[in-house]
């Protein structure tokens, strides 16, 4: 049987895309439709299931099926669909104000169980949908719609609480930085687990250039610390910065310090990768890149591998006959 070689265009659908003109979203959905393509996956084994808010339309985009859900509830319904479809690629595409407000009890459990899907948080610290509101990812003392005397809150790191739940695989990456996204949504879309990509989006209407001091194209040189397997964590314009153990934490020293630490994806812990995610500006560089990858059997393998010892014990049942085996009384 000939295999179909499919490319980026085999994945647009015919959908009008609805989105403000200049959104990062436009940049995400152009390179997730090319790494799909890549990485050899099918339409009819690609599932994006979403919440409610900008990026929530993510699905209509796609040539691939899909469930436009209700607000924060994405991983919900991407549990039960891979639990009952475990050979379906699944995605969950939110954003900050879906995955870490109403939806944050989700969120977490999804990575908790090390579910295999792939979630994808759009943060533009802004309920975009809305109208222009704090989000749990707003830097505290933003001043808003809902926050006139500036916001009240401290600012989330979705990728620390993904740390915190123990997440097999954490990233983050922008997306004004196509060949970078591309890069890290082909290693997650090929991870066997839950993996967390936070995507530095630009929300150009209500919270323009909002990462423009470290993520612009004349900032992200000096002030991103690109993360790589195996290589010292050094960061500046000419790398002559650099990262070294400072307790619990970091400090900034020379690129010439002996004590300058090497990036090791496969950290058992996640205290580093909880610790990488509290990196900010302007004390520290953002990084960005594949934070942690490790490897931890998913939720779908315990459930089937339970299934099948059941069946193997007791034999394969149908529910019918289980709705009406033992005893029951009628109630007239």
């Amino acid at each position: 049987m000939d295999v179909e070689i499919l490319n980026r265009k085999d994945f647009v659908s015919k959908s009008q895309v609805k989105w403000c003109r200049g959104c990062g979203d436009f940049n995400v959905l152009k390179t997730m439709q090319a790494v799909l393509a890549k990485t050899g996956r099918t339409r009819e084994n690609s599932v994006f299931i979403s919440g409610i808010g900008c990026s929530s339309r993510f699905p209509y985009y796609l040539e691939t099926y899909g469930f436009h859900t209700i607000h924060g509830r994405a991983p919900a319904v991407a549990t039960g669909v891979k639990a009952v479809n475990p050979e379906l690629d699944v995605w969950v595409i939110t954003g900050d104000g879906d995955a870490l407000s109403i939806g944050g009890n989700h969120f977490i459990h999804a990575i908790r169980r090390n579910q295999d899907i792939k979630i994808l948080l759009f943060n533009n610290a802004v309920y975009g949908l809305t109208k222009g509101q704090f989000s749990p990812t707003s830097a505290q003392g933003w001043v808003s719609k809902s926050s006139p005397s500036g916001s009240p809150d401290r600012a989330l790191s979705p990728l620390a609480l993904a740390a915190s739940a123990d997440a097999t695989f954490i990233a983050r990456t922008s997306d004004n930085d196509p060949n970078h996204l591309a890069m890290v949504l082909e290693a997650a879309a090929n991870h066997k687990g839950t993996a967390v990509v936070e995507i530095l989006q630009n929300c150009v209407i209500f919270n323009d250039k909002v990462h423009e001091p470290y993520n612009g194209p004349k900032n992200r040189d000096e002030n991103l610390l690109y993360l790589n397997n195996s290589m010292p964590l050094l960061f500046g314009k000419d790398k002559t910065k650099a990262l070294i153990n400072d307790g619990f934490s970091f400090k900034v020293t020379t690129v010439d310090d002996p004590s300058v630490l090497v990036h090791d994806i496969k950290t058992q812990e996640s205290a580093y990768a909880f610790a990488l995610a509290n990196l900010n500006y302007p004390q520290f560089p953002v990084p960005v890149g594949i934070f942690r990858q490790i490897q931890r059997p998913t939720f779908d393998q315990v459930l089937t591998e339970q299934q099948n010892k059941a069946i193997k014990k007791h034999g394969a049942r149908d529910l019918t006959t289980l709705l009406q085996q033992g005893s029951y009384q009628r109630l007239v």
